[in-house]
C-alpha cells in the first residue's frame, strides 16, 4: 500500500482489487505516473457532470495542476457557473423514474429543467446569466473582436458581475479555478447548449453576428497547435463519458499525423474513459481502446483503462487518488 496517502487513497489500494474496482485504481497510478514523468493531461467532460457538482473536486485538480486542458460540451461550460449562481434555486428530484409525463409538464411550467434527478431552475441560472453575457458578446462584436465560448465565459466570472448572485464557494466551481488559471478549454458543438441557442437567437434577430464566437474548426486549429507545442513528454487523455467532449479532440492526433502529414506527432501517452456505453451499432463510445489503435489516435503500448462504472461514481474517486486524499 502506498505510504503517505489520505483516507480514501488507502481504502481504494485496500478493497478495490479486482474487475472495474481494480481497474480504477489502476488508472489512477497510471495518471499519477504520466504527471511524474512531465506529460500534460486532457480531461474530457461529457454528460452533465457539472450539474452533478464535480467542480467540488474538479476545482481542485485544476488549482493543483493535475490537468493542462479540457474538452467538455457547452452544458459542462456553462452549468458550473449556473450552479454557482443558483444553488439554492435548484430542485432534487430523488423518485424521476417514477415521473409521469403530466409531472413532467408541471415542471417545465414551473421553469424547472430537469437533468436526471436535478432540475435547473430556468430564471435563476440561464436568464441571470444571459444578462451579462450578452453585454459582453455585444462589446466584443464592437470592439471587432472574437472569442472562444470559453473566453466569454471566462470574462463573465473575471469581470465580477455576477459575484452578488454565488451561493456556493467558488472553490466548488470548476469553472472558476479554470479561468483564474486561464486554462485552456476546446467545447466542441457549443451551439447546442442553452447559451449556444441563445447566442443564435440574437444571430436570428439581427443584433450579433455568428462570426462573434469562434467556430469549431478554430477551435481543432487551436487543439492542434497546442498539441504540438506540449507533447514533448507525452499528452494523456482522460474521458469522462463518451459524446464530443471525448470523440474531437483525440482525433488531433490522426489529424496532425495523417492529413498535415507531421509523422514525428506522438499519439496519446494515456488513455483512460470511464463509460456504460455498451459496443454495439458501432458506438464509438462503447468502443474498447484497442479500436483507437487502427484511428492512428493510440500506439501499440499506450497504456489504456474502461472503467465501466458511473462517473458520478468513479470519477471523484481517481480525483481524490491524485490529490492524496
Amino acid at each position: 500500500m502506498t505510504k503517505n496517502k489520505g483516507e480514501i487513497t488507502r481504502f481504494m489500494e485496500r478493497y478495490y482489487l479486482h474487475f472495474n474496482a481494480a481497474s480504477v485504481v489502476d488508472a489512477a497510478k497510471a495518471y499519477e505516473e504520466q504527471l511524474d514523468k512531465g506529460a500534460k493531461m486532457l480531461v474530457s467532460l461529457a454528460g452533465a457532470m457539472s450539474t452533478a457538482e464535480i467542480g467540488k473536486i474538479f476545482g481542485e485538480i485544476i488549482r493543483k495542476d493535475k490537468v493542462q486542458i479540457v474538452s467538455c460540451t457547452g452544458a459542462n461550460l456553462e452549468e458550473d457557473i449556473m450552479n454557482l449562481v443558483a444553488h439554492s434555486h435548484y430542485k432534487r428530484v430523488p423518485n424521476y423514474r417514477d415521473l409521469t409525463p403530466q409531472d413532467e409538464w408541471e415542471l417545465l411550467e414551473k421553469g424547472l429543467n430537469r437533468v436526471t434527478d436535478t432540475c435547473i431552475p430556468e430564471e435563476e441560472a440561464f436568464r441571470r446569466i444571459q444578462e451579462h453575457i450578452v453585454k459582453i458578446w455585444k462589446d466584443a462584436e464592437a470592439a471587432g473582436e472574437r472569442y472562444f465560448p470559453h473566453e466569454y465565459m471566462y470574462k463573465l466570472l473575471l469581470s465580477g458581475v455576477l459575484e452578488e448572485h454565488y451561493e456556493i464557494d467558488v472553490k466548488d466551481s470548476w469553472m472558476y479555478a479554470a479561468a483564474k488559471k486561464n486554462l485552456p478549454i476546446v467545447c466542441p458543438g457549443w451551439e447546442d447548449s442553452t447559451m449556444g441557442n441563445i447566442f443564435a437567437s440574437y444571430v436570428l434577430k439581427g443584433e450579433l453576428k455568428a462570426s462573434t464566437v469562434k467556430s469549431g474548426i478554430e477551435y481543432m486549429t487551436f487543439l492542434a497547435d497546442w498539441y504540438t507545442d506540449n507533447s514533448e513528454n507525452g499528452i494523456g487523455f482522460f474521458q469522462i463519458g463518451g459524446g464530443i467532449a471525448g470523440d474531437f479532440p483525440i482525433c488531433v492526433v490522426p489529424m496532425l499525423y495523417q492529413d498535415m502529414e507531421r509523422t514525428d506527432t506522438p499519439f496519446w501517452s494515456y488513455f483512460c474513459q470511464i463509460s456504460d456505453s455498451t459496443t454495439s451499432y458501432g458506438s464509438y463510445s462503447g468502443a474498447v481502446p484497442n479500436e483507437k489503435i487502427t484511428w492512428g489516435k493510440l500506439d501499440l503500448d499506450t497504456p489504456k483503462f474502461i472503467i465501466e462504472s458511473d462517473a458520478t461514481i468513479v470519477a471523484p474517486l481517481i480525483f481524490a487518488y491524485l490529490l492524496d486524499m
